[in-house]
């Protein structure tokens, strides 16, 4: 059991940071070169798209929510020791934080449980014996909610990441002045 005066604590804020470049660049690469290619490549208009879709962001919701699980309770951590961490000696930044993780993960329960199943079921082709593959209004209103959500979850992550860098910033910045020479 680690007690609380320990000199080897975890450190959470380079850990929410690299998890944080770690969602923000899985969620580049998946939006603009994963799907456009799918697009462009014809992928999208196949009858049987709607499930390799369906797996596609069924393991990558599951990936979101463990970024976005272990960003608010390194947030949580974070408040826990104010003293220790910039971003929570500032109620204002230590705020924000705390309400970019919280969008996070709530914007990430959205996409998992209700936009990601919502779109499948609708891409779903229920005549198996129809050729062509035609895409509702109501799925293109869904794909508008969808990029929606993604640009707030990358705004957040992006504003998340600022307020990590700046305290990693001045962490490191005011190290070497804080020796005591006994």
């Amino acid at each position: 059991m680690l007690s609380q005066t320990s000199s080897s604590r975890f450190s959470w804020l380079p850990g929410i940071f690299m998890i944080t470049g770690f969602w923000l660049s899985s969620n580049l690469v998946l939006d603009f070169l994963v799907m456009p290619v799918m697009q462009v490549t014809g992928m999208t208009t196949q009858t049987d798209f709607a499930s390799a879709g369906y797996t596609l962001f069924w393991s990558f919701n599951r990936l979101e929510l463990l970024c976005a699980a272990i960003i608010l309770t390194g947030i949580l951590a974070l408040r826990r020791r104010p003293e220790e961490f910039g971003i929570c000696q500032s109620g204002s930044r230590c705020r924000w934080a705390f309400a970019l993780g919280f969008a996070l993960l709530s914007l990430t329960l959205a996409d998992t449980y209700v936009l990601t199943p919502e779109l499948s079921a609708m891409a779903v082709s229920l005549d198996a014996l129809s050729d062509g593959f035609a895409i509702a209004p109501a799925m293109n209103w869904l794909h508008g909610v969808y990029w929606l959500l993604e640009v707030l979850k990358l705004t957040s992550l992006g504003f998340l990441a600022q307020l990590c860098y700046l305290d990693l910033r001045d962490r490191t910045n005011l190290a070497p002045s804080t020796d005591i020479i006994v």
